[in-house]
C-alpha cells in the first residue's frame, strides 16, 4: 500500500485514535479503585479534621491506613436524616457524601441528608454535617461539626476546586477556619447558621459570625451562603436535637435579619434573603 495515499493516512489515523482510547479506557478502569479509595480517604481526613482529629495524617508513612484507623477508631455512628426531620432506616451515610452534589440536586422533600456521630477520647459525642455550595471560581464543600448541644460549631473544614489563591482559596486554611470554633448556630430559639462580615475583627462580638477573608468577600460570603442553604435542610432536625421538641408550625414564626433561617409555619425551614444575587466586589475581581 502507497504509505502517501489518502487511504492508508486514513487508515493509519483511525488505528492510531482506537488503540490510544483502548488504552485510556484500559488505564481509566484499572485507575478507578484507585481514584474511589483516594476521594474516600479525602473526605474520612476532612471529617477526622472537623473534630480536631487526624492532625498527623501528612506526616505518617501510610496515610491511608492513618485515616482508616483514626475514623474508625473516633467515627462511632452514621445515619441519614430527611428534612422532615426523621432518620432514614437502612441509609449509608458515606455513600450519600461521595454523591452529594446529586443528593442535593434533588427536590427538598426527597434529600436524604448524611449525618456523622464522633466521639473523644473523654467520651464526648460530636456531630459532623457535610456541606456544598458555590464559590466565585467553582464549587466549595466542607464539614461543620456541632457539640453535643446541636448548636456550638466545634470546628470546621472546607475545601474548594477553583477559587484564587491568596485570596478565596483562604478557605481551605487553619486561620480562616478556626474562627467558627466556638462560634453558635442559632440566635436565642432561632436557627440562624453564621454569618461572615466584611472587615478585619468585625465579627468579634457576634457569636453568630466570623469574618471575611481580605480580598476573598465573594468566597467568603458564598461559604456564609454554603452553612446556611445546607442548615436548612438539616433544620427539623438540628431544631428537634436542640430543643427536645419538635419545630411545630409557627412556634418560632417570627421577623428575622435578612439571612437567617427560620420557621414560616410550612413543613420545611427557609432561608430569607437568599434570593439576591451576589456582586462582585472590587477586591475579589
Amino acid at each position: 500500500m502507497n504509505k502517501n495515499s489518502n487511504t492508508y493516512i486514513i487508515l493509519y489515523a483511525t488505528v492510531m485514535v482506537v488503540l490510544v482510547a483502548l488504552v485510556l479506557a484500559v488505564a481509566a478502569i484499572k485507575l478507578q479503585p484507585l481514584q474511589t479509595a483516594n476521594q474516600e480517604n479525602e473526605m474520612k481526613g476532612a471529617i477526622l479534621l472537623s473534630i480536631g482529629e487526624g492532625a498527623e495524617m501528612n506526616s505518617v508513612k501510610d496515610k491511608t491506613a492513618y485515616i482508616n484507623e483514626q475514623y474508625d477508631k473516633y467515627i462511632v455512628d452514621s445515619y441519614a436524616v430527611r428534612p422532615d426531620g426523621e432518620k432514614v432506616a437502612g441509609a449509608d451515610a458515606f455513600a450519600l457524601l461521595g454523591n452529594l452534589k446529586k443528593e442535593l440536586d434533588k427536590p427538598a422533600g426527597e434529600r436524604l441528608l448524611p449525618v456523622f456521630v464522633s466521639r473523644s477520647d473523654e467520651g464526648t459525642e460530636r456531630y459532623v454535617l457535610p456541606l456544598y455550595g458555590a464559590g466565585l471560581w467553582g464549587p466549595i464543600w466542607g464539614y461543620l461539626a456541632l457539640e453535643d448541644d446541636w448548636t456550638t460549631v466545634y470546628g470546621a473544614v472546607f475545601d474548594h476546586k477553583s477559587e484564587t489563591p491568596g485570596l478565596g482559596a483562604e478557605i481551605a486554611t487553619p486561620p480562616f477556619q478556626d474562627m467558627f470554633k466556638g462560634k453558635s448556630i442559632f440566635d436565642g430559639d432561632k436557627l440562624v447558621g453564621i454569618t461572615v462580615l466584611k472587615g478585619a475583627g468585625a465579627s468579634a462580638s457576634n457569636p453568630n459570625a466570623v469574618d471575611a477573608i481580605s480580598g476573598g468577600t465573594i468566597t467568603s460570603r458564598g461559604v456564609e451562603n454554603m452553612i446556611k442553604d445546607n442548615l436548612s435542610d438539616y433544620a427539623e432536625y438540628i431544631i428537634r436535637q436542640a430543643t427536645g421538641h419538635d419545630a411545630l408550625p409557627g412556634e418560632t414564626d417570627l421577623e428575622t435579619e435578612e439571612g437567617a433561617i427560620h420557621l414560616t409555619g410550612e413543613s420545611t425551614p427557609d432561608i430569607v434573603g437568599e434570593d439576591e444575587p451576589l456582586t462582585i466586589d472590587q477586591d475579589e475581581q
